[in-house]
């Protein structure tokens, strides 16, 4: 199991030639819970970002992330049915309420199995000093969020 926070960042390479193709920039989740891309952030002036399928990604390292070939990376582009955590408007720092109406935080990280990609947590802050005082919480959830315009609704049954 990783946390996002852990990849942000970090070199991707391919494994066949050892070139280095970016960093890992972003998180691209479907909104049935899955980890559908990370999205890189590639070298070079005029390249743009491009989505990495959890699928051809072969490792995740502590010091960069492992795939097969630069040909199974697609260009970037925004559909509706994919969320991101940063960019477009992302996830993070979004309200997080259950399906009660209670607030629970703001989203700071998600935490996933590398091999799957299916998210198994979220992280939620209450801001810096409550951070400070009683910890950040992790949420764990089977079923998949409901991700609106304004908040997020997390059913905890």
């Amino acid at each position: 199991m990783r946390t996002f926070s852990l990849l942000k960042g970090l070199p991707v390479y391919e494994e066949s030639t050892g070139t280095m193709l970016g960093t890992v920039c972003d998180l691209c989740i479907s909104n049935d819970g899955n980890v559908k891309s990370l999205v890189m952030d590639s070298k070079g002036l005029f390249q743009r970002d491009r989505l990495i399928p959890i699928s051809s990604v072969t490792s995740f390292g502590s010091d960069g992330v492992m795939v097969a070939s630069k040909h199974r990376l697609f260009p970037f582009h925004h559909d509706k049915q994919s969320f991101f955590l940063y960019n477009h408007h992302g996830l993070f720092r979004k309200p997080i309420l259950t399906s009660e109406g209670e607030k629970l935080g703001l989203l700071e990280d998600v935490y996933f199995h590398e091999e799957m990609g299916r998210i198994v947590g979220y992280e939620i802050t209450d801001g810096f000093f409550a951070d400070i005082t009683e910890g950040k919480k992790v949420i764990k959830t089977n079923q998949p969020l409901t991700i609106g315009k304004d908040i997020i609704v997390v059913n905890l049954e």
